[in-house]
Formats: C-alpha cells, sequence, structure tokens
C-alpha cells in the first residue's frame, strides 16, 4: 500500500513538472513575440501584456517548488508529510493574481481619468496579431493545465491554469484596446481592462479560499464522505459506524471512523474487520493519504451480526 501511494505520488510530480516546463516554454516564446510586437508595433498595451507572461514564468516556478515540496517523504519534523506546501504555493500564486487584476483594474481607471491628457499612437496591425496569437495560446494552455490539474488534483496546478487564463483575458483587453485605437475609440481598452481586472481577483479569492481551506482541515465534499460511508458500511461484520470525519491535508486525505462490531468478536476477528473496512476505503477513494479505523462493540447478538 505504501509503495502504491509513493509511485502514486511520484507519476503525479512528474506530470506536474511536465507540464510546468512546457509551460515556461510557451511563456518564453510568447513573452518574446508580445514584447517585439508592442515595441514595432507602437503599443503600450502589448508591451504590458509581455510583462504579464513574464510574470507567468515566476508563476510556474512557484507551482514546481510546491508541488516538489509536496511530495517529499516524511521525515522527523513533518512525520504527515509535506503535502500543504502545495497550498502554500497556490496561496502564493492568488496573490500574485490578486495583484495583477488589481494593477490592471488600476491601469483601466487611469486610462479612463487621463484617456485625454496625451495623443496616443495608433498601434500597428503587428500588435494586434500577437494579442490574437496570445489569447488563443494562453487560453489553450490554461484548459492543458486545468485537465492535468484535475487528473491529480492539484490545487496549486489549478492556480497555475488561471493564472493562464488572466493572461488570455489581459490579452483580450489588449485587443480592444489596440483595435478601438485603430477604429477611433481608445475608451474601449480601458473600459475592457476593468472587466478583465475583475475576473482575475474574482479567480484569486476562489484559489485563496480553497487553499485556506485545505490548510485548515476542512472536510471533504459529500459525495466522497457518502462514498466512504458506503463503503465501510458494505463489509462484512460492520454493524454501524459511530462516527465519521474526514479533512483535507493539501491535496490528501486523512479519514477517521469509528464502527461497531459484534462484542462478542474476539480482538483478532474485530482487527480483520477493521483491516477490511481500511483498505476498502484507501482503495476505493483516491487521495487518501490515511484512514484510521476505531471499532466499537455492538450490543447486537451473533444472530443479528449474521443478518
Amino acid at each position: 500500500m505504501l509503495f502504491e501511494k509513493r509511485l502514486n505520488a511520484l507519476t503525479n510530480e512528474r506530470l506536474a513538472m511536465r507540464v510546468s516546463r512546457r509551460c515556461i516554454y510557451c511563456n518564453v516564446a510568447l513573452t518574446l513575440v508580445k514584447l517585439f510586437a508592442g515595441i514595432f508595433g507602437r503599443s503600450a498595451a502589448m508591451v504590458s501584456d509581455s510583462v504579464h507572461s513574464l510574470s507567468d514564468i515566476f508563476g510556474t516556478a512557484i507551482v514546481m517548488i510546491g508541488v516538489r515540496l509536496s511530495n517529499k517523504r516524511s521525515d522527523k519534523e513533518h512525520p504527515y508529510g509535506h503535502e500543504r506546501f502545495e497550498c502554500v504555493a497556490a496561496i502564493v500564486l492568488a496573490a500574485v493574481l490578486f495583484a495583477t487584476g488589481v494593477g490592471i483594474g488600476w491601469a483601466a481607471v487611469n486610462g479612463i481619468l487621463n484617456r485625454n491628457a496625451a495623443a496616443i499612437a495608433v498601434p500597428g496591425a503587428i500588435a494586434l496579431a500577437a494579442a490574437v496569437l496570445s489569447i488563443i495560446i494562453k487560453e489553450a494552455m490554461y484548459w492543458y493545465t486545468r485537465a492535468a490539474a484535475k487528473s491529480i488534483n492539484s490545487t496549486a496546478l489549478m492556480a497555475e491554469a488561471w493564472h493562464h487564463r488572466s493572461d488570455a483575458l489581459s490579452s483580450v483587453g489588449s485587443f480592444a484596446g489596440i483595435l478601438g485605437a485603430r477604429l477611433g475609440l481608445p475608451i474601449l481598452d480601458p473600459l475592457a481592462g476593468i472587466v478583465i481586472s475583475l475576473f482575475i481577483v474574482k479567480a484569486a479569492v476562489d484559489i485563496f479560499r480553497e487553499a485556506v481551506g485545505k490548510m485548515t482541515d476542512k472536510a471533504c465534499d459529500d459525495a466522497t464522505t457518502d462514498r466512504i460511508r458506503r463503503l465501510v458500511l458494505s463489509q462484512d461484520s460492520v454493524v454501524a459506524i459511530d462516527r465519521l470525519m474526514t479533512r483535507l491535508f493539501g491535496d490528501k486525505i486523512y479519514v477517521d471512523v469509528e464502527i461497531s462490531v459484534n462484542g462478542a468478536k474476539t480482538l483478532h476477528e474485530a482487527h480483520g474487520i477493521a483491516q477490511a473496512a481500511h483498505d476498502a476505503v484507501e482503495h476505493g477513494v483516491p487521495n487518501i493519504k490515511h484512514c484510521m479505523i476505531h471499532v466499537n462493540p455492538s450490543a447486537y447478538s451473533e444472530d443479528e451480526d449474521a443478518v
């Protein structure tokens, strides 16, 4: 069982590292393309967008560090493991996303208040093309990273997916601003920026809340709890569940169950029943870190237990 868990953790880590490395390669290329298009296309919005893509590289590095630390073996200082380091990485990314959203919103408001302060050069078509390319690539990166995050239940990787989505939304704002400027409607740029900033801030808050929940022993969702309950009750000689508690530990789950068995059972028999329930839960529910089964004697008779 321990070997299987370790093998699964290493497999998940390799997947997260592979996805993150590919995202870094894409972001490096995209940053250079945006910077080139922004400079030669005379687009301040595209230059700013290239800086946003550069911040994605920093965010991906945070995810890689968080995933690597979370998969370290238990040690003397962390006997329960290091899974919560991934939540720490998600919180850091949420802070970066929040700051990004506020920054875009602030710049947009200033753009509206000072839109007549100076003449703005009309951006070239290359900047518009770069914005379209950025939207397509970053949205594809969002879905690619999101799929990987869901497959391994990674909070940090999901936060990184939303970081890609925020960059795609930023590029939508750049596209609207550049197109608006070319059509003689520069006000579209800051208005789009305000809407985009709200989406980014909301995503940051959602990621932060989920990560904090996993760091403060939040219970599993009802579907997972019901599945655990059914697995335990399906075992022979389990009369009832007296107590069932779950808590999230990073992206893993701790389960504590008190079951009732016939009080006339021997210690050896009661242990076998508890072990069967334990194995059923750990095999039947993904991401179980540890399952503890406590046995209480039931007042039921042998006949009732057999029924």
